[in-house]
């Protein structure tokens, strides 16, 4: 299975959705929670480029956030890129 790591904040409802979707799927993700971490939310800006939660990566590579997961699964484009 690919590595999948999900950044969040823990009142973040677009990361209660992210995060959904993938045990949805029966996809197993490592989570991190930058709610009261500063230095693990500035190294999640530094990988994303970004300052919103949640910031999704595959394998080390950015998705980008809630949107962006749910549109490639709708596209069908996430099953394509969790195959091994």
């Amino acid at each position: 299975m690919k590595k999948i790591e999900v950044y969040t904040k823990n009142y973040c409802p677009h990361c209660q959705r992210a995060k959904e979707l993938l045990r949805r799927k029966g996809i197993t993700f490592i989570e991190y929670d930058v709610t009261d971490d500063p230095l693990l939310e500035q190294e999640m800006r530094k990988r994303s480029g970004h300052a919103t939660v949640p910031e999704i990566f595959i394998e080390d590579a950015w998705v980008g956030g809630c949107d962006s997961l749910h549109a490639l699964e709708q596209s069908g484009t996430l099953d394509r890129m969790l195959e091994d």
